[in-house]
């Protein structure tokens, strides 16, 4: 759907925007690098030598990026940019640029994220540490004469917008390799789609699930609690400039000695500075890490941080934010998360099917996870961060929520939520904020400025999950699957390219 892909959910790995929860236990730290003899001095070079087109792969476990480093030393101040090649998010902007002698460091704000690294003797090598979250992962930078261009993705045959009643059908055909390969008999492993276009819909899946299987949706709990707070903010209990301390427990956090403070917008949009995840997560079971991370631990460590916003608000996307905003508009409502969004939300559009802690009826259809190689995953159980990505659902009750996206002027209902709901929805979809080029984000939803479509993805250690709606085409649609995303990013790619037949796009081909 764009060039510029935005992160998933909790994972603490890898790097840049397809970063998701899934791994449990950060990689190795790098080793140091390799030390000249007494007798081979390392040459100062000038702070010039670092000027120019870089490029190296980061690699954690199966997963490699290409990485291309553009610097520009001549400008004041410096010219920075990253490309991830193979995620085709290109110019990402630098930050905090420091050159000394043959060190080099900056920071890439839209990821949180940071390099240090030191140039060889030659000037042609940076031997470097990349940082992001909780991963330190070794980056050997080689100097380039010319700029790579990412991969074009392969693409399927054109056809003509494909009516809804035809897209199972054409599915099958484009995923025969994905339905015999990840999908195949005896994996455990399989995906559901749902779909609605014009007021159709339809409901599919393959694999060792079913159309109505229940999901842990990761990340696209974010949009959930983005609306949660539209609607307060519609019925006169919060403002979107409210600072998050003041409904925090009295006590919790100082207000800042002097500047702007953390506000529930800047928490939605992800613009808070905050970290992607709080340093004093400490897992007793590494296989579900938030169980125990309460209320306790995040409002001390947020007494600790504190709230003052940065000096340059810029897009950084952190399950902490947002787990905080989830969190804090509970306390407003002196409720928990699950039952705030049962109350705003699911009740007022008749989801039955989604929530937090599931029914026994619910967990006969809850289908088990799947990370890395298809091995077994524990469902994944959130205390406090809760509203960065908590939630379970099904395909229908997705459908049911993008709907409403579509159409919110159709919400009905007596209740003061239902009658405040098709307001806080128009609101929820107002884009706030620049994510990078081509991409805003609204209360939650990232907005794709070419096509107008809204998006969420998401993925916990055994799910991946993928939701669109395009109104000026009236179409949404919803992938489910029970593996995570450490082999790949099945579900984003099978949402994107069912748009894109829906829409008569040049579709990019979904490889095994």
């Amino acid at each position: 759907m764009t060039r510029y892909a935005a992160p998933r959910m909790l994972r603490a790995t890898l790097i840049l925007f397809l970063v998701a929860c899934g791994s449990s236990k950060p990689p190795p730290a790098p080793p140091s690098p390799p030390e000249l003899p007494p007798s081979a001095p390392t040459p100062t070079p000038k702070s010039g030598s670092f000027g120019g087109i870089w490029l190296g792969t980061l690699q954690a476990g199966s997963s490699a990026l290409r990485i291309q480093l553009h610097l520009d030393l001549t400008r004041t101040p410096a010219s920075c940019s990253l490309d991830s090649l193979d995620q085709g998010a290109m110019g990402i902007p630098c930050d905090h640029v420091v050159v000394s002698a043959n060190e080099l460091s900056f920071e890439v704000p839209a990821v949180q994220g940071r390099l240090k690294g030191t140039l060889s003797s030659d000037a042609q090598t940076v031997t470097a540490t990349w940082t992001q979250a909780t991963a330190s992962l070794p980056l050997v930078l080689t100097r380039q004469t010319v700029a790579l261009e990412p991969a074009k993705p392969a693409v399927d045959p054109a056809m003509d917008a494909v009516d809804i009643e035809k897209i199972q059908a054409v599915t099958d055909a484009d995923l025969a390799k994905v339905i015999a390969g990840p999908f195949a008999p005896g994996t455990g492993v399989g995906v559901t789609i749902g779909v609605i276009a014009q007021g159709k819909r339809k409901v599919f899946s393959y694999g060792a699930v079913k159309p109505d299987s229940v999901f842990e949706i990761g990340s696209i709990t974010k949009v959930f609690t983005g609306l949660a707070l539209a609607q307060m903010v519609e019925q006169k209990k919060v403002r979107l400039d409210e600072p998050v301390r003041a409904l925090l427990p009295a006590g919790t956090v100082a207000a800042p000695a002097s500047g702007a403070e953390i506000t529930l917008l800047d928490l939605s949009v992800q613009r808070s500075g905050l970290p992607r995840l709080p340093d004093n997560i400490k897992p007793a079971d590494l296989s579900n890490p938030y169980a125990d991370y309460d209320a306790k631990a995040l409002y001390t460590f947020m007494g600790a941080h504190g709230v003052a916003m940065p000096a340059k608000p810029v897009f950084g996307y952190s399950n902490l934010g947002v787990g905080l905003l989830g969190q804090a508009l509970a306390v407003r409502s002196r409720t928990t998360f699950e039952a705030l969004v049962r109350k705003q939300i699911t009740e007022p559009l008749g989801m039955r099917d989604t929530a937090i802690k599931l029914s026994p009826a619910l967990k006969k259809r809850f289908v088990a996870g799947h990370g890395a190689g298809n091995a077994s995953q524990k469902a994944w159980d959130l205390d406090a961060l809760a509203g960065a990505g908590a939630l379970r659902s099904t395909a229908a009750d997705m459908l049911t929520f993008l709907e409403a996206q579509l159409h919110p002027e159709r919400v009905k209902g007596r209740t003061p939520e239902a009658k405040t709901l098709p307001a806080a929805l128009a609101a929820s979809h107002l884009v706030r904020a620049e994510v990078g080029p081509g991409m805003h984000i609204a209360l939650g939803w990232f907005q794709v400025d070419e096509t107008g479509s809204y998006w969420h993805n998401g993925a916990t250690g055994g799910y991946s999950a993928f939701a669109a709606f395009v109104p000026a085409k009236d179409l949404a649609v919803i992938v489910l699957c029970n593996r995570t995303i450490d082999d790949g990013t099945l579900a984003d790619d099978i949402g994107k390219h069912i748009v894109q037949r829906l829409t008569g796009r040049p579709a990019m081909t979904v490889a095994p």
